[in-house]
């Protein structure tokens, strides 16, 4: 335990004269351990500072050159994308207004009068966010052309944090497998998409198609399930009005 000495004391006694020498000895030990260890430390930088400055340097040059990539590469490169796609754009809408849709949904695909269509721009512009929504376009877009096969291949490639668009287009690849008769496909991009986004939109529709088809399917057990979680779960859904029907179903098949 430490003691307060006053100015000027002066040991009495033969053990306190050694436990003052002891302390100042271990003081002494501390500060030379110190000035070892920065001694050590100055040599290390004096001798390895040429190797250490490249490391600073490529770190550096890292950090720059992600920040130049953004402002300089990545967003022209993006708003570029963008202006070459809303000529795509403009028939896709045109296209779901329903006039010569089928014509229309072609043209957003492969473009006209000399301007990109969406698989230009997925091609052209990979990687940057432009190209990523052509993906899902593109998709939709062989969707209402029945071109099942390529409408799973674009929106497959589509990713997006948005709730109500990332759970719709695993639902959209749903309906393209039960087009192609898939149906246990179908059934997994169904449950996929009510439960990667859990809302009170997109869920309770994915659980009565995920419910539906495995009702086609002949799994009762797992279609009753699914109604279930519609009606405890989404009872305000515009679902929940006929699921109790569903219900009656599975259990019935259940039954048999």
């Amino acid at each position: 335990m430490a003691t307060y000495k006053k100015r000027g004391y002066k040991p009495k006694t033969k053990e306190e004269v050694v436990v003052e020498t002891e302390e100042n000895s271990t003081t002494a030990e501390v500060f030379n351990t110190l000035d070892e260890t920065a001694s050590r430390t100055e040599d290390f930088v004096a001798k390895n500072q040429k190797y250490i400055f490249i490391i600073i340097g490529a770190v550096a040059a890292l950090v720059l050159g992600y920040l130049g990539y953004n402002e300089f590469v990545s967003k022209p490169a993006q708003e570029k994308a963008m202006n070459d796609m809303f000529h795509a754009q403009k028939h896709f809408d045109e296209a779901v207004s329903g006039v010569a849709s089928d014509s229309l949904y072609t043209l957003s695909l492969e473009g006209s009068g000399g301007k990109f269509g969406m698989l230009d721009i997925i091609k052209e512009y990979k990687g940057t966010p432009a190209a990523n929504l052509a993906n899902y376009y593109a998709g939709l877009a062989y969707l209402n052309l029945k071109d099942y096969k390529n409408a799973v291949t674009y929106l497959d490639a589509f990713t997006i944090e948005d709730e109500i668009h990332a759970a719709k287009a695993k639902g959209l690849i749903g309906d393209a497998f039960m087009q192609l008769n898939q149906k246990e496909e179908a059934l997994d991009y169904y449950k996929k998409a009510a439960q990667m986004r859990t809302n009170d939109y997109t869920t309770p529709i994915y659980l009565q198609k995920a419910g539906i088809t495995a009702l086609d399917l002949g799994k009762a057990s797992e279609a009753l399930g699914l109604f279930k979680s519609i009606k405890e779960n989404y009872p305000e859904s515009t679902e929940a009005t006929t699921v109790d029907v569903f219900i009656g179903k599975a259990q019935a098949m259940s039954n048999k």
